[in-house]
């Protein structure tokens, strides 16, 4: 009995050996390397901008103010359109202008005649004095009556170009081309010059401008920018307009200047930014956001920002994979973001190929299965 129960248990223990044997073999098996995507660093150029809240101005704003006084009779504009320089917008009753007119014009027609009459006294006057018939007080006499006459005669045209004038101001035009808004008076309202209500306003926004407040703070960046010459590079790029939501308007700008002090209560500075604005888009009033461009930086190496990790201590390290594709962790310096990627100012040579992606896969010294990193495909999913 014992020698049968030995043979039942020995295929049973010669089984469980070899399983023992498989497994010792699947652990001695070196594992498969872990597959990355990387990029080979290059030099570039890129210009450095910074992102800050505007407000939207018109380029030319012009209150519609009557100049002289009297009844609304006809508004001649529709509110929301354009209106071109001169254009006729309200009607004031001229009737008593016109009144006027004629009334000045009567007195300057007298006070002609009234020359006429003292020329030919100062002309009679003139031929008698030679001759001791009359006084030399009646020849001053005379030269004076000729010169009051003809003063009062620039005095009647001068009424009756004033006069003329007030007619033509009976009718409210445009002092600028641009948009009309919303008609502040209506028919039958009494218009003063002194009023302190406009009739309308009227804004050029064909073009505009765009206040944007910058830190302060920066002043020094900018100056140090303009000394070095970049600055100069940088005011001939295009600055973008974006909307709240991030989306850029399909218009540009370029900046104009900055202001000259700096608010007290914010510590802002205001830099102007003129923008072409042909489909009338921006409209004033309105908050966007501005690309401001304050600098350009060549021959620069840049890295995602996915391609960054941190150790322990919080200092910023890449991943290298050499040319035997093996993975080394180094520490670089970094510096600005610009479009989401890293300015890496030390710690990187142009030439070298890094890890963007897969770096939580790999240790120091494993080797790597390197993919290139689809650049495009990345951006579109941000």
């Amino acid at each position: 009995m014992t020698s049968i129960s030995y043979l039942r248990v020995s295929p049973l223990l010669v089984a469980l050996a070899l399983a023992a044997c498989r497994v010792d073999g699947a652990t001695e098996a070196e594992p498969l390397p872990a597959t990355v995507s990387v990029l080979s660093a290059r030099t570039e150029t890129v210009t450095l901008f910074d992102e800050l809240p505007g407000r939207v101005v018109a380029l030319r704003t012009a209150e519609i103010r009557p100049q002289v006084g009297g009844i609304v009779e006809k508004r001649m504009f529709i509110e929301g359109s354009e209106v071109v320089a001169g254009q006729a917008l309200f009607q004031i009753n001229a009737a008593p202008f016109a009144a006027e007119v004629e009334s000045a014009a009567a007195v300057l027609q007298r006070a002609e005649a009234d020359v006429v009459r003292t020329q030919n006294k100062f002309d009679r006057a003139k031929k008698l004095i030679t001759t001791n018939v009359i006084s030399s007080q009646a020849y001053d006499d005379a030269v004076a009556g000729l010169a009051q006459a003809k003063a009062n005669v620039a005095e009647a045209k001068a009424t009756l170009q004033r006069r003329r004038l007030d007619l033509e101001f009976a009718t409210v035009r445009a002092p600028i081309a641009g948009r009309i808004g919303q008609a502040l008076v209506t028919e039958g309202a009494l218009a003063s010059a002194s009023g302190a209500a406009p009739f309308a306003i009227v804004q050029q926004i064909d073009r505009v401008y765009v206040d944007v407040r910058q830190p302060a703070s920066q002043l020094g960046a900018i100056r140090a920018a303009a000394r070095s010459g970049e600055l100069d590079d940088a005011s001939r790029v295009p600055v973008a307009i974006l909307a709240a939501s991030g989306n850029p308007y399909p218009v540009a700008g370029r900046a104009l200047f900055s202001d000259i002090s700096v608010d007290q209560g914010t510590g802002n500075v205001i830099v102007r930014v003129e923008v072409d604005n042909p489909d009338r888009l921006l409209l004033p009033g309105m908050y966007v956001r501005v690309r401001l461009p304050r600098g350009i930086k060549r021959d620069v190496m840049m890295v995602p920002q996915q391609a960054v990790v941190r150790d322990a201590g919080g200092r910023a390290q890449l991943v290298i994979v050499d040319e035997a594709k093996r993975a080394t962790r180094r520490i670089v310096a970094l510096g600005e973001i610009v479009e989401g990627r890293y300015i890496v100012t030390s710690g990187l040579k142009a030439g070298e190929t890094f890890v963007v992606e897969g770096q939580e896969r790999v240790r120091e010294g494993d080797s790597v299965s390197a993919v290139p990193f689809a650049v495009a495909a990345a951006d579109a999913q941000r």
